[in-house]
């Protein structure tokens, strides 16, 4: 998988010179091919593009059946390219689409948001939600490239230059402690995106360059998501208290770095950086009583459980985390309420 960081205007023209495709679409949502189509349009040959309906409440099997029947109304064949413009929605569908329609054609990520740049862009994990699990039906391909252009950034709302900082904290937390010390002093409004984009995506290509297939040491990308996943898929039947992605995983990492905690193998010091700094850029998420039991069957279905067990990666260090770490109902329970209080 080759990953770059330039202008669309280099990377886009030398991959296409390299490959010979019988047939190119774009897929893109509502918004993307209003505010990003254009800045690549101009350097594509003859090809189709699809719009499908923007929001993570759309990555369904429904949607998929709607690019599936584009791709076969448009006669491709399995020699076509399939652009996914847009951000981790976008990547995770498109990408899925591409890797089944006649059993794989080629796809490219041109990942639009900080969160899918920094994060769902690059590791090749892709799927759709199912009947309220997020990301419950998917494969593991990776794309034939991911071209990244930080110019995007200028048509995103700070919501969503906030969600993405979330995996960039993650990465900093789980593998690189001297950058947490940086980027926990710095205002969202005071971080070097260009830089941190290029520290995220190298430390997440050298970790799933080891461990394709998640069996592993790919397990640490998931500080945060067990109980991050579980808040976000929870709210996400709810229009009125739906969560971004980071925003839900701010509140996971809070969580876990609390369970981390309670089980001796970060100190004090840590969890109280963690806290301090993400309930500063994120706020506090309401949980009410009543969402308690839900979120934690939630829990229940995370695709790091083994015979019915929930397992977490964990922080053991600044900077360092382990996976597989079995947790207890009550220990979750105990870290909401933490959470909360």
């Amino acid at each position: 998988m080759s990953v770059q960081i330039s202008p669309l205007a280099e990377s886009l023209p030398a991959f296409l010179k390299q490959h010979d495709y019988s047939a190119i679409a774009v897929l893109a949502d509502m918004n993307t091919k209003r505010h990003c189509y254009p800045a690549i349009k101009n350097f594509l040959p003859k090809h189709k593009i699809f719009t499908v309906r923007a929001g993570e409440h759309h990555k369904n099997l429904a949607t998929c059946e709607t690019v599936w029947q584009g791709l076969t109304d448009a006669q491709f064949d399995r020699h076509a390219l399939l652009i996914n413009l847009g951000g981790g929605v976008i990547g995770d569908l498109g990408g899925f689409c591409a890797a089944t329609y006649k059993r794989g054609i080629d796809f490219i990520q041109i990942p639009t948001t900080l969160l899918s740049q920094v994060d769902a862009s690059v590791g090749g994990k892709l799927g759709i939600d199912f009947h309220g699990f997020k990301n419950h039906i998917g494969v593991f391909k990776l794309p034939e490239a991911v071209l990244i252009d930080t110019v995007f950034f200028q048509t995103l709302p700070e919501l969503e230059l906030r969600s993405g900082f979330a995996e960039i904290v993650k990465h900093c937390l789980i593998a690189d402690a001297a950058k947490w010390n940086v980027i926990r002093r710095r205002d969202l409004q005071q971080q070097d995106w260009n830089d941190l984009v290029a520290h995220s995506v190298a430390i997440k290509k050298n970790i799933v360059e080891q461990d394709p297939n998640e069996r592993g040491i790919r397990k640490i990308l998931n500080f945060g998501h067990t109980l991050g996943h579980a808040l976000e898929t929870h709210f996400l039947a709810d229009p009125k208290r739906r969560l971004l992605h980071g925003e839900a995983i701010a509140a996971g990492m809070i969580a876990e770095a609390f369970i981390a905690y309670r089980k001796g193998m970060i100190p004090a010091e840590l969890l109280e950086q963690i806290e301090e700094y993400l309930f500063a850029v994120y706020g506090r998420v309401t949980i009410a009583d009543t969402d308690l039991e839900p979120v934690l069957a939630l829990t229940l279905q995370d695709k790091k459980n083994r015979n019915g067990q929930v397992r977490m990666a964990l922080l053991d260090g600044p900077g360092s985390c382990a996976f597989d770490v079995p947790v207890t109902k009550a220990e979750m329970s105990r870290a909401l309420e933490y959470y909360r209080t």
